[in-house]
């Protein structure tokens, strides 16, 4: 029995006719960028997420890079993050000339440790930029806390967290601004690239609409050199569809991970967990081995797909080698990195195709006695 990783075209099946209506309604208008349909989402998406804005734009990198130029972070500035997680996350520190400063991730939820946070605060530091990684929330009340008393911004990277939640609290409306990411793969995917950002901050959001429309309010008055990082409406069009499901396709998400961790408990891997107070999204359901690499073969062999996120942490990318770190300065982030396992999510997923996974997965064990 094969199982996919991921499935859109089962999710594209659901929804079929509401999505190609959608996109014919784009193409009768004519408006293809940005417009009315990109306005309407972002009011639906900053309600969803309990935000006062919303900003469309072309990735959830885009979103992350006019967050911190909104900001005022430039060079010389300082920004600290995490190094478990994509690229983009560092790289769009990066783009505006700012350094990004590590710190360790705790070992349990995976996200941002609180208590490495303040010794890594210079004169220099500006933000905070917490990952709420594969979908489980960073604990945002002490960074919160912190953020206050220095003074800083708080940016969540919400790319893999649609809907998590954090005490109650919606993450996208905690920090001063959010980045999110509609990759076709995340929990609320686009039919190509997209993201947007949240904010409670009227003064963000207007700054970074400038940043993602060439600098201009009004059509060829540009206040600034910016860029083009507009939303397409298809997209737009799309992801309003689509935002109606997610709550149901999340609450799908959560119960394949419960029927994981109910089948993997006991077997010898460690599977993901949900922190207490925050509510966990699945974007990825980990698993942690040391001998990962050797059970993901034996999976594949099984023609059961999985992933790896994030097999090399960014202090060791090699795009980062300018901040000078080496193997051994984030010792979590790298035995995360090493043991991380994702196994196949999605709300279509059937009960049988979780136990062919738990199945092979507790075949491997019984095989090699660990």
């Amino acid at each position: 029995m094969s199982v996919k990783f991921l499935d859109l075209h089962a999710q594209y099946q659901s929804i079929k006719q509401d999505i190609d209506a959608a996109v014919l309604n784009v193409l009768a208008s004519s408006q293809y960028v940005l417009g009315p349909e990109v306005e309407a989402f972002e009011r639906e998406f900053a309600a969803v997420q309990g935000a006062a804005e919303a900003v469309a734009v072309n990735s959830g990198t885009s979103a992350l890079h006019v967050a911190l130029l909104a900001a005022g972070i430039g060079a010389g500035d300082e920004v600290i993050t995490v190094p478990m997680t994509f690229t983009a996350t560092g790289a769009a520190v990066a783009y505006t000339g700012a350094r990004p400063v590590f710190v360790d991730v705790d070992p349990d939820s995976f996200t941002m440790d609180p208590a490495e946070v303040e010794a890594r605060i210079t004169p220099r530091t500006r933000a905070i930029i917490p990952v709420h990684l594969y979908g489980q929330p960073a604990d945002m009340a002490p960074l919160m806390a912190i953020a206050e008393k220095h003074g800083l911004l708080v940016i969540e990277d919400a790319a893999q967290a649609h809907l998590g939640e954090v005490d109650g609290r919606k993450v996208g409306g905690i920090g001063h601004v959010a980045a999110f990411s509609f990759y076709p793969g995340k929990n609320l995917g686009a039919y190509g690239e997209a993201g947007i950002a949240t904010t409670n901050d009227a003064e963000l959001a207007r700054k970074m609409r400038l940043f993602r429309d060439w600098g201009q309010e009004r059509k060829y008055h540009h206040k600034m050199v910016a860029y083009n990082y507009r939303m397409d409406a298809i997209q737009g069009a799309i992801l309003r569809v689509k935002l109606r499901h997610l709550e149901a396709w999340t609450e799908a998400r959560r119960r394949v991970a419960a029927r994981y961790q109910d089948r993997l408990a006991n077997l010898g891997v460690r599977p993901a967990s949900e922190a207490g107070g925050r509510r966990h999204v699945y974007h990825v359901f980990s698993i942690f081995h040391p001998r990962r690499d050797e059970l993901q073969e034996f999976l594949a062999e099984r023609q059961i797909q999985s992933g790896k996120h994030y097999p090399v942490p960014l202090h060791l990318q090699e795009a980062f080698a300018d901040l000078g770190h080496r193997e051994g300065d984030f010792p979590v982030s790298e035995r995360v990195a090493r043991e991380q396992l994702s196994l196949p999510i999605y709300p279509e997923m059937s009960d049988e195709d979780v136990d062919a996974v738990c199945d092979a997965v507790a075949d491997w064990i019984g095989r090699t006695g660990n």
